[in-house]
């Protein structure tokens, strides 16, 4: 069931068709809002909204309505908010922006099914920008744009290389049932072509693919600092049909597209360079929508997970794990003892 040789050539020249020009343009775009942001600001709330690069701060992340630390947009004027929301604009693609504005418009909805109790807590402005470091065209800096399940991370190495992970994305409701915007999903897709991979696997495929029965309560790396290889893996890429195996790459384009083109496609390339051989899927509960469902897609340098769990299989958490450029944290190590060096 190995796939021809021919077409992971094909796959692999898809993915490395990136030129250094366009690997650049976010970092450059980055660096020229995020300055515009921070002179829009007042001497307090720049206080308020920057960290150093090395602050605990970095990795303090999570994704449910906990206290946060920065700069919320409730707290900005128009303006600032404006330009604060232009930042976010420079590290996403269309899909990422399509589900972050779904997924803050989803906190009205909680608004009201929940009578806003406790007051306040609901809020599509209840999102916090946070600039880590001195934004800079040659050093080293990062941002995060994060509140309820959303948590976008950007490292920027020698301002140049960007990185985004973890990069974790959730909807509550996962599809919305009654109202207006009843039959609304916006992360349907996640959902749907996971359903579609795990049902194309025949009976020995899936006795190798489903790793349980019962998916769990949550993804299972939850929002630690440091995520490895989980085990167990599940199917690999290579016990996969030819149409198996493109449906898996276009799960994983799914996930790497949240970023915008340029660091989506430097994200895929990676994975390329590491290994299509090398990913493995794993699933866990039903196989359609009517009860819970998870899965996770690995590769030697990224972990993908979806569950589908919560308030009766109408709550989805999703997350994109980088092993060595969650938070920047392995690759500015790296940059620093270089430097350390010379």
């Amino acid at each position: 069931m190995r796939p021809p040789t021919r077409v992971l050539l094909a796959t692999l020249g898809f993915f490395v068709l990136v030129t250094l020009t366009r690997a650049h343009t976010p970092a450059v775009d980055m660096f020229g809002a995020a300055n515009k942001f921070l002179s829009a600001l007042t001497s307090a709330q720049s206080k308020q909204a920057t960290y150093p690069l090395t602050d605990a701060e970095r990795e303090n992340w999570f994704f449910t309505p906990v206290p946060r630390h920065g700069l919320s947009l409730k707290q900005m004027s128009e303006a600032q908010r404006d330009l604060g929301l232009a930042l976010l604009r420079t590290g996403l693609g269309e899909r990422g922006l399509v589900r972050a504005d779904g997924i803050r418009s989803l906190e009205l909805l909680l608004k009201e099914l929940e009578h806003d109790t406790p007051a306040g807590r609901r809020d599509p402005i209840n999102y916090f920008i946070t600039i880590f470091g001195t934004p800079s065209d040659k050093q080293s800096w990062g941002w995060r744009f994060e509140g309820h399940h959303l948590s976008f991370n950007f490292t920027l190495v020698d301002g140049a290389h960007v990185f985004f992970a973890p990069v974790f994305m959730g909807t509550n409701p996962a599809e919305v049932r009654t109202g207006p915007r009843k039959g609304e999903r916006v992360l349907g897709e996640e959902e749907d072509l996971g359903l579609a991979l795990v049902n194309s696997l025949d009976a020995v495929q899936r006795k190798v693919a489903i790793i349980a029965d019962v998916a769990p309560k949550e993804i299972v790396t939850a929002n630690k600092k440091r995520v490895e290889f989980l085990a167990p893996a599940g199917i690999a890429a290579t016990q996969l049909t030819t149409a198996q195996r493109e449906k898996l790459v276009a799960l994983v384009k799914v996930y790497a597209g949240r970023g915008r083109a340029e660091i989506a496609d430097e994200t895929l390339a990676a994975i390329s360079k590491a290994g299509l051989d090398k990913l493995t899927f794993a699933w866990a509960g039903t196989l359609d929508r009517s009860a819970a469902t998870y899965y996770r897609i690995q590769g030697p340098t990224f972990l993908i997970e979806f569950d589908n769990s919560q308030n009766n299989a109408n709550h989805v958490h999703s997350v994109f794990r980088d092993f060595k450029g969650d938070f920047g944290h392995d690759l500015l190590a790296e940059h620093y003892a270089k430097e350390h060096k010379k």
